[in-house]
């Protein structure tokens, strides 16, 4: 089965998108797994699925590189839009996207005409645990000391219409992600997993970070990962509320705003390639 695709990233957080407006699709999980291959597919953290929407210019649908489905992805979205404006399934500056998380209102940034980047209306930052979830007590879990894998750390949880864990520390790149970044993601305290952020504060204004993202391991970016970063940082006393805050990742920076009433990220989103993937259901 041929299907046409178009490899995106956005901080290097790459993804392989397939637009259903022009083609049928196999089953999605089976088809995540096996094109976000590194060595024997196209590559990427994971593939994006384009589709008619009832309420929005279109509908979202990620999928993690180990098939599972996530309700939001950030960079995602960000270059979802630019392939809407590209193709010209909805040729709008502003756009409106329905995801698992609801629907996102993004406004797409341009250089001499080009679609470089955009500013993504998150929604709001979720912090009760029962809503992220996180099997703890009380109205948030800000600064709290647990024990995951068999180690004592102080988390704070928050939802970004995916659940997050957010470890403050002095050194990321020193971690051994590969190492405790499973055990982040498959402890019991998170029963839908979790993606975790181990972040430095560098001043008032500025995170440094590193992310595991569940089901796709190490990425080297995550749009909603650094929401959660800076409202964790926030609601820990490190950032000001309302102010632009920025985020580097190992792919590149993201600036991110955290209001009472919304969190807004801004960010790039580049095309890398278009082809023909042949998809083999016998594999």
């Amino acid at each position: 089965m041929e299907l046409r695709f178009t490899k995106m990233h956005g901080c290097g957080n790459d993804y392989v998108y397939f637009s259903e407006f022009t083609q049928s699709l196999p089953d999605r999980a089976s088809l995540a797994r096996k094109v976000s291959d590194r060595r024997f597919g196209v590559g990427g953290d994971g593939a994006i699925f384009i589709g008619p929407s009832d309420c929005a210019d279109a509908k979202m649908r990620m999928f993690n590189a180990d098939g599972s489905e996530a309700q939001m992805c950030g960079n995602g979205i960000r270059c979802f839009a630019k392939f809407l404006y590209d193709e010209g399934i909805a040729r709008k500056e502003v756009l409106r996207i329905e995801t698992l998380s609801g629907v996102k209102e993004i406004r797409l940034q341009f250089t001499d005409g080009e679609v470089v980047g955009a500013a993504v209306e998150m929604g709001q930052a979720v912090l009760e645990p029962s809503r992220i979830p996180v099997l703890l007590d009380g109205t948030s879990v800000v600064d709290r000391r647990v024990q995951i894998g068999g180690e004592s750390c102080r988390i704070t949880c928050v939802s970004m219409g995916n659940p997050h864990c957010v470890v403050f520390t002095d050194d990321p790149s020193a971690l051994p992600l590969a190492e405790i970044g499973p055990a982040f993601e498959r402890a019991p305290l998170f029963p839908e997993r979790v993606n975790t952020e181990f972040v430095r504060v560098v001043d008032r204004t500025h995170l440094r970070m590193r992310v595991w993202e569940r089901g796709s391991g190490e990425t080297l970016a995550c749009g909603t990962g650094a929401c959660a970063a800076v409202v964790a940082a926030v609601e820990n006393g490190f950032c000001p509320k309302g102010e632009p805050i920025s985020v580097s990742l190992r792919g590149g920076d993201l600036q991110i705003t955290y209001t009472d009433e919304q969190v807004r990220m801004q960010g790039p989103a580049v095309t890398v390639c278009r082809g023909v993937y042949l998809f083999d259901e016998t594999k």
